[in-house]
């Protein structure tokens, strides 16, 4: 399998986009945008974040044993960016763009976010450049729904809207 043509037909698929974030051992925060993010089951509540491994979360995560994805609004498409690393701002400066908060487990957590599940990661598996956290969901907040999700495909930000 060509990985380009493998690349280019996955960004055909459209996904939430998500800020996964974990607090090191040493304190400092950390995240990182991610699409490749789902629930895995609902008893026990749990979730997949996929993250490559050179990344500072999928370093960090792993040894602390948590993990917040933060499930963005359009409006928050600036942490989006920042979090990719389309910005100068690197490691824990990033969390200045947005309103973030301790969750439980001790993970950043987005003000605003459409949802955030705070999780206790149960178990981190390596798959060639990416590590897959799988978490135990310990705490979930949720926006009422009314704001628009932001959604990344064919390489760029979008939203989507009910049908009229």
């Amino acid at each position: 399998m060509d990985k380009d043509t493998f690349r280019a037909a996955m960004r055909q698929v459209a996904g939430a986009v998500t800020v996964v974030t974990t607090r090191g051992l040493n304190g400092e925060p950390r995240g990182v945008t991610a699409t490749a993010v789902c629930s895995l089951t609902v008893e026990p509540p749990s979730v997949v974040a996929c993250i490559n491994r050179e990344t500072w979360v999928g370093q960090i995560a792993p040894e602390s044993g948590n993990f917040c994805v933060n499930v963005l609004t359009k409006a928050q498409q600036p942490v989006a960016e920042t979090f990719a690393g389309r910005t100068t701002l690197s490691g824990a400066e990033r969390f200045q763009v947005g309103d973030w908060q301790d969750a439980e487990t001790g993970a950043p957590v987005l003000d605003g976010a459409i949802a955030s599940f705070d999780c206790d990661l149960e178990q981190a598996v390596d798959f060639a450049t990416h590590v897959i956290l799988i978490g135990r969901v310990r705490k979930t907040l949720s926006e009422n729904g009314t704001a628009e999700p932001l959604v990344y495909v064919d390489g760029g930000f979008t939203t989507t809207r009910p049908a009229a």
